[in-house]
């Protein structure tokens, strides 16, 4: 059951094209947003899509792969973790943000 500990599964479609950073260190990130959808009928009998953003960050190959071939609009199926990170603003505000760190990505859909 460890295996089963902080990890994330998501498919859902890229909001904008994935932002490629290449550290100084020559590591590669990439940084994207991934949009699920879920629907449901309110009392009503309307069906409403709630969609949910997810911030998602990629290492190495992976964020090599996304580089080549991920571009907005693309359905992918990530697995992953989530991690928290901090940081002081220019005002000296704490700020935070989650983030699923994607370690496995699959490409979904047509060409």
């Amino acid at each position: 059951m460890n295996t089963l500990r902080n990890r994330v599964q998501l498919i859902g479609n890229l909001g904008k094209d994935p932002e490629i950073v290449n550290l100084e260190s020559g590591k590669k990130l990439a940084k994207f947003t991934l949009a699920t959808n879920e629907s449901y009928k309110n009392s009503q009998g309307e069906k409403i899509i709630d969609t949910q953003w997810h911030q998602v960050v990629a290492w190495g190959k992976t964020a090599d792969v996304i580089e080549k071939y991920v571009v907005k609009g693309k359905e992918v199926a990530i697995d992953g973790k989530l991690t928290t990170r901090a940081w002081e603003d220019k005002d000296g505000i704490k700020r935070y943000t989650t983030e699923v760190v994607c370690n496995e990505l699959l490409m979904l859909g047509g060409k």
